[in-house]
Parts: C-alpha cells; sequence; structure tokens
C-alpha cells in the first residue's frame, strides 16, 4: 500500500465506485477493483429463510455494534476451511481501523457466552454501506450479524448494500449483480445523503424491523 494513502482518500475511491484488496503474492501491497456487474444485496428486497429468523429471534447469539471492530477484523482475515489465504493484510486492517476511529467503518457482532463467534465489518457513507468481509466460528454467527445489519440499515434510511461481487451465498438472500452504470447512479445518489448510520437504534425497533423481513 502507498505510504500517502490516506483514510480520506479511502473514502474518496469509495464514493468513485471502487474498492481494495490486497495482493496475495505480495502481503504488502494492494489492489484496487471495479466490478462489472457489480453485487449488492437490495434491502427492500432482502429475503429471511424461516429457520434463520427463528435463530436471530431466539435471542441465542447476543448482538452489539461497534464494540470490538479490531477482533472482527481479525476474525474476517483468519484462516477458515475453503478461505486458507485473506485478502485483509496489515496495511489493509490499518486504514480500516482508522476509518473505524472517524466514525465511517463498523463492526457487528455476535457473541456466545460472551465469545466472538462471528461477525461482519464495512464503511458506511451517507446512505451506502460497502460491506467488507465476514466470519463465523459457530453455526448461523455471520448470518444473524448480516440480518442485524440489513435490519439496522433499512431503519437508518440507507438505499444501498454494496456486497462487491455476486455470490450464491448471497443470492439465498435476495443478493443479485447489478450493471455497473445503474450502480453508479444509485451509489451517486447514496454518497450524496447526509449520514445515516446510528449505533444507539433500540433493540426493540430491530427484532421489530427483523419480525417484518
Amino acid at each position: 500500500m502507498p505510504a500517502e494513502l490516506t483514510p480520506e482518500m479511502m473514502l474518496g475511491a469509495y464514493a468513485a465506485g471502487y474498492f481494495p484488496m490486497a495482493d496475495e503474492a505480495d502481503p504488502d501491497s494492494l489492489n484496487w477493483y471495479d466490478p462489472d456487474p457489480r453485487g449488492i444485496l437490495p434491502l427492500n428486497g432482502f429475503h429471511l429463510p424461516r429457520r434463520l429468523r427463528r435463530t436471530v429471534l431466539s435471542g441465542r447469539f447476543a448482538v452489539s455494534v461497534n464494540t470490538d471492530f479490531p477482533a472482527t477484523m481479525r476474525g474476517c482475515a483468519a484462516p477458515a476451511p475453503g478461505r486458507e489465504t485473506t485478502w485483509i493484510n496489515t496495511p489493509i486492517t490499518r486504514i480500516f481501523c482508522a476509518l473505524h476511529e472517524m466514525g465511517f467503518a463498523h463492526s457487528v457482532e455476535c457473541r456466545l457466552d460472551g465469545v466472538l463467534v462471528g461477525g461482519l465489518y464495512g464503511v458506511a457513507l451517507g446512505g451506502a454501506f460497502f460491506g467488507e468481509s465476514m466470519f463465523s466460528t459457530a453455526t448461523d454467527a455471520s448470518k444473524v450479524a448480516l440480518v442485524h445489519l440489513v435490519a439496522r440499515l433499512r431503519l437508518c434510511g440507507f438505499i444501498l448494500l454494496d456486497t462487491q461481487f455476486g455470490t450464491s451465498h448471497l443470492t439465498r438472500f435476495g443478493g443479485e449483480e447489478i450493471p455497473a452504470a445503474d450502480y453508479k447512479a444509485t451509489l451517486a445518489r447514496a454518497v450524496d445523503m447526509q449520514p445515516r448510520w446510528r449505533d444507539d437504534l433500540d433493540t426493540d425497533m430491530i427484532e421489530n424491523e427483523i419480525r417484518h423481513l
């Protein structure tokens, strides 16, 4: 990663439709991506399977936001079955932790008996949330974090949840790929909005929103 790269430059890249990933061949490097088509998860078209709905509402996991952003990033970077390598290197961790301190990067965490067992993180800019990565060491933990994220974004009036690429995993929740031109038109409207993220949403409001997904 170039030494001159700053959190402000990272935000400018997101606003223009680019996102970073480390080059596995060079652990200190960073590549920029602007895929066409682009993966999104429509906030008004989110599909919540019945079994997962029961798990989310059961209270099995204690869900929080922004209580341990660095640990959530470490969980996302840790090797896992089918993901033995990671694009989250030390420079990326450093820049995203800086964005978190500035109030732009956020984490959703799931705990069992006080232990962090899953979560996700991303960047909020205006009415857009750029999902970066998620992890799970307990069944359904990352999915529960995703459901809570979607409920929170809907309540806060976000209009874009960027997933970067489309995947079969996200398709089951309503994820889709759209032309880059359509994505950037929505992106332009989203980043022009006033900041939407809130940490202080009432848990009853979130639960009620989940029941309506």
